[in-house]
């Protein structure tokens, strides 16, 4: 399986990384947090206006009709700054499901409008009050109602910049769309999701390899200490695992399938696990005030730990691995074959 970009991924991944960089630093959470929202709209309109949105839409719809591939190398850059907007929710899940059920509909003429999802996997629905719309399900049918049709209740939630709710609402009040594809939903949401993490890990072990550097102890850089440089080996060695699972998952989605829904399964489950040990490596890195408001790798871990439970929680993922390996064992020279490749 070859994993090697092209230029007009690389090209994107690149757009990503430096308009996250510019505009979503540890200032622009703090003041968010202080001024107790969840959403930059100026950052948004930048997101928008380079296109990330877009990159899943059919051109029916007014998109570019680009892979899961593409989007995901986009998510990653998202995780490394830990993205406060919903851009996976939004872009990656709920406008392209819209757009397969009802191409022409207005809240996919407005390019700043987002759109949360209520997927059945989920408990709550993330981002819902500042959403144009909802998508909702009901006996595999979807539906959309706006946040003003619905009864929208606020949950608790780890990570200040995921807002939580459960919600109330009747079949009346909105919209139906027909049948929808559901797990095509999951899959992405589950691929986009261990693509963040990715992001998230590496920026972890960047923090903690910037504070060892500047950090004395005994003289001379904490860093220099063969503890400190085999944990951050160890995290760094989970990341560069986790990429080629990821990969192999972005390519195989459209597969659909119980050995691609294995791949999407293992990339989260593998991508996450690297992203919590990296968050709780570099917090200890940073020593007890890493836990504290004035380090920033606390965010990384709270994000990492929201989006394990999400879209699917460990034990879900490893029923689906579980699946293909006791349905359609492989053995150890086939570990990138497909059954229609040995045919």
């Amino acid at each position: 399986m070859d994993f090697t970009l092209n230029e007009e991924q690389l090209m994107f991944a690149e757009t990503a990384r430096t308009l996250f960089a510019d505009s979503c630093t540890p200032d622009h959470w703090r003041r968010m947090m202080e001024a107790g929202t969840a959403r930059d709209d100026a950052r948004w309109a930048s997101i928008v206006e380079t296109g990330l949105t877009l990159v899943l839409l059919p051109e029916s719809a007014g998109g570019i009709g680009l892979t899961e591939t593409d989007f995901a190398l986009i998510t990653q850059e998202a995780g490394y700054v830990a993205l406060p907007e919903p851009l996976v929710e939004s872009a990656g899940v709920a406008a392209p499901m819209l757009a397969a059920l009802a191409p022409d509909h207005v809240v996919l003429s407005d390019p700043l409008a987002t759109i949360a999802i209520a997927h059945p996997a989920n408990p709550y629905i993330a981002n819902a009050d500042s959403a144009a719309a909802i998508l909702l399900e009901r006996d595999g049918e979807a539906y959309l109602a706006t946040p003003d049709q619905v009864t929208l209740t606020a949950q608790a939630s780890i990570d200040p910049f995921r807002r939580l709710f459960s919600i109330e609402w009747n079949v009346e009040n909105a919209t139906p769309l027909g049948k929808a594809d559901w797990d095509l939903a999951l899959d992405r949401a589950a691929l986009f999701n261990a693509a963040m993490g990715l992001g998230l890990a590496q920026r972890a072990v960047d923090l903690a390899v910037d504070y060892a550097k500047e950090r004395q102890q005994f003289g001379k850089p904490i860093g220099s200490y063969q503890a400190v440089k085999h944990h951050l080996a160890s995290a760094q060695v989970a990341i560069e695992f986790a990429k080629p699972v990821v990969a192999a998952a972005a390519a195989e989605i459209g597969h659909r399938d119980v050995q691609s829904r294995a791949r999407i399964s293992h990339a989260k489950l593998v991508a996450l696990e690297a992203a919590d040990k990296a968050a709780r490596t570099s917090i200890q890195v940073h020593g007890a005030m890493g836990y504290s408001w004035e380090v920033d790798v606390h965010l990384f871990l709270k994000r990492a730990l929201a989006l394990t439970q999400t879209w699917g929680t460990p034990a879900y993922h490893r029923a689906r691995i579980a699946a293909r390996l006791f349905t359609q064992p492989m053995g150890p020279d086939q570990t990138f074959a497909r059954e229609s490749d040995n045919a």
